[in-house]
């Protein structure tokens, strides 16, 4: 059995700006892995005439290049069929953003030819500057002026298995400019002046280290989640700002940015949670959206998840994301609420936060009551625990209050307060709480309240109805509330789902949508350790896996998603296999691309030739019609005449033909061959 072949590993060296001696190491590093015996050759260096990079290339083997002509000019690229063919171990390879001269079947982009390398076995080594990644393309040029035209997508270079940062300092940068090691001599003033601004290239300096920083980072979170490691390392300050929806939201973005600058640029993230059993129903999604554009132009980023429990999901947020410090605002609620309904969601993310650590803000919503449901409007567990036991003790406390105003209160008033004692259980702990609360109160209220009292009356016909009906009524009323509790539930549930879908949709909307773009958003919208793409159905048991679209599947490896979460989920498949489905007819539009312009191509020239050869063919032919018409007696001087008319319309012909088809080294293309040295048909008049 074969081998299977394994594909190559790429390096990248990344700089900030030309210059910066990312070409040297790439061939120093050519020379140390020659010197322990791997087999290196030299793809394409460009030195630009820089002695000290040149002097690199001794003793390495290099492939000559292919020479190229391409409007008029010679240019010369990398012989990727050369190296192919030579297969050698490690490739250096410069200049990975390159577009390539095109024509003969060649890749468009450098990238792609390194690409094949690669998928042939080969490791490669290459350069690239920060300026050529494309989501920074914009960015660059505004602080620059200058617009990149040769840019790599970010997900190429993201696939590389080293990415090495050559950094300099500007102004040394800039000293090795004025002493001519980078540019011409009349080309340095201008470069100085202009590109190499001292503001420009600390800008740019920053932006490579940033890039890298955070693939260092990726990397990082990537061995965490393979390791299951959720204790937090705080490597890098990392500040979440959690996000209700409400107006406190400005006074705990703005408080969180301020301990994240503190923290030597550390990084803020805004997280709300949409809840899908019942808390999102009170949402405001104008503050959210307000929040949403304060929060990146602060320089943080805005993200939503799912989860049944908000302290739960945001503090599995938190630590899927190597949070290092949590920024909640205080509750909302008076005292006497929080007395009655117990701890919130600040004191249980305290409790869960383990080493992370919590800062509680006030803010001017403190203590003024809460703006959202309460978190006891659903069926919770504590809920169906804490119902049944409202409904035996609830009325016996009721009948102790009302046994002392028995002299000051009717049997009407005490049978409506004991019903609204019943209809307080009911919103505690639904219809099978409210029963039990309702039988207990008829009975209570028959014994202590109904003549004569100390006894059950259950002879009397009207006590009976009297007391039927107030359990009728009971469980009447108890069944209402519980099921338009549950509506608002199930509402709150699907406010939160389209909540998550309207976030989802906003990020495809800010070009988010590439394929790990929205991998990455769904991981953390379902609070899940990787999200990945694959063709199959994985056999995992910890695996959830949905299809999206043809022969894809998207699988999500964590915690166990309920129903509800599922159905987010399938959406959110839905637009990655969108992705992947556009990802695939793009590919296919860029192999018929060169179809196309070789069609352009073809349908141009025959249009030119055709031009040329018109008229002397016009002539040729007006020449042999008149020749074999039978109506017109031609003199010998006549007949010679046109004969040698036909004959030179023959030769233009043949002329124009070769001008616009000749090849360099002179032979005959295949319309030359056409027009003159086809072979001649004599007709059965014998004229030719």
């Amino acid at each position: 059995m074969s081998d299977v072949l394994r594909p190559g590993r790429l390096k990248i060296y990344l700089g900030a700006a030309p210059g910066v001696g990312k070409t040297y190491r790439m061939l120093d590093e050519g020379r140390r892995r020659a010197a322990r015996g791997a087999d290196v050759v030299v793809g394409f260096a460009e030195c630009h005439g820089r002695s000290h990079t040149e002097a690199m290339l001794e003793g390495l083997e290099t492939v000559p290049r292919m020479s190229c002509t391409y409007r008029g000019g010679r240019f010369e690229e990398m012989d990727l069929a050369a190296v192919m063919a030579r297969r050698p171990q490690v490739v250096i390879v410069d200049e990975f953003a390159h577009t390539n001269v095109p024509g003969d079947g060649r890749n468009p982009k450098r990238w792609q030819d390194i690409a094949a390398l690669l998928d042939a076995g080969m490791d490669v080594v290459t350069a690239l500057n920060i300026q050529h990644l494309e989501s920074l393309n914009d960015v660059v040029e505004k602080i620059t002026g200058v617009p990149q035209h040769e840019r790599v997508p970010d997900e190429v270079v993201r696939r590389a298995s080293q990415i090495e940062l050559v950094d300099m300092e500007p102004e040394g940068l800039r000293r090795r400019m004025a002493h001519g090691n980078i540019y011409a001599p009349e080309k340095v003033d201008a470069a100085l002046a202009n590109y190499f601004r001292p503001g420009n290239l600390t800008a740019l300096r920053q932006l490579a280290l940033l890039w890298v920083a955070d693939r260092v980072d990726e990397g990082l979170q990537e061995y965490r989640s393979q390791h299951g490691i959720d204790k937090v390392w705080e490597t890098r300050e990392r500040v979440i700002v959690a996000l209700i929806g409400g107006p406190e939201g400005d006074t705990l973005i703005r408080r969180a940015a301020r301990i994240a600058d503190r923290s030597a640029g550390g990084d803020l993230l805004a997280v709300h949670v949409a809840r899908s059993d019942g808390l999102a129903g009170g949402v405001s999604h104008a503050s959210l959206a307000r929040q949403r554009r304060l929060v990146e132009d602060l320089g943080g980023s805005y993200h939503s998840v799912v989860g049944d429990d908000v302290a739960t999901a945001l503090v599995e947020f938190a630590r899927a994301e190597n949070t290092t410090q949590l920024v909640l605002g205080t509750s909302r609620r008076g005292r006497l609420a929080r007395l009655l309904t117990g701890p919130g969601t600040g004191e249980t993310v305290t409790e869960l936060s383990g080493d992370i650590d919590v800062h509680r803000v006030t803010h001017e919503r403190a203590g003024r009551g809460t703006l959202l449901p309460s978190r006891r409007r659903t069926l919770s567990t504590g809920r169906l625990i804490v119902g049944p036991v409202a409904g035996l003790v609830l009325p016996v406390l009721l009948t102790l209050v009302l046994a002392q105003l028995r002299d000051t209160l009717n049997l009407t008033s005490d049978a409506l307060l004991f019903l609204l004692a019943v209809v307080g259980v009911a919103c505690i702990g639904g219809v099978t709480s409210a029963v039990i609360a309702s039988v207990t109160a008829s009975l209570l209220l028959n014994y202590w309240f109904i003549p004569p009292i100390g006894q059950f009356t259950l002879s009397d016909p009207n006590a009976l109805l009297a007391l039927s009906v107030f359990a009728v009524v009971a469980a009447t009323v108890a069944a209402i509330v519980d099921r338009s509790l549950r509506l608002s539930r199930r509402s709150a549930r699907a406010t939160a789902e389209a909540e998550t879908m309207s976030s989802l949709a906003g990020s495809i909307v800010r070009g988010e949508a590439t394929i790990p773009a929205l991998l990455d958003r769904t991981r953390e919208t379902f609070s899940m350790e990787s999200a990945e793409l694959v063709d199959e159905t994985p056999d995992s048991a910890g695996a959830t896996a949905v299809p999206a679209g043809p022969g894809a599947f998207l699988v999500l490896r964590g915690r166990t998603l309920s129903s509800s979460e599922r159905r987010v989920l399938a959406a959110f498949a839905a637009h990655v296999g969108s992705a992947v489905e556009r990802a695939r007819l793009a590919e296919a539009a860029a192999e018929v691309e060169p179809v196309r312009a070789a069609d352009r191509l073809r349908t141009a020239l025959l249009r030119a030739v055709g031009h040329d050869l018109r008229t002397p063919l016009a002539a040729g032919w007006a020449a042999v019609t008149s020749l074999r018409s039978r109506d017109v007696e031609f003199t010998p001087d006549d007949r010679d005449e046109l004969l040698a008319t036909a004959d030179e319309s023959m030769a233009l012909t043949v002329t124009a033909a070769a001008g616009r088809s000749v090849r360099p080294d002179g032979t005959l293309t295949a319309a030359q061959r056409f027009l003159a040295v086809r072979p001649r048909t004599v007709s059965p008049q014998g004229s030719s």
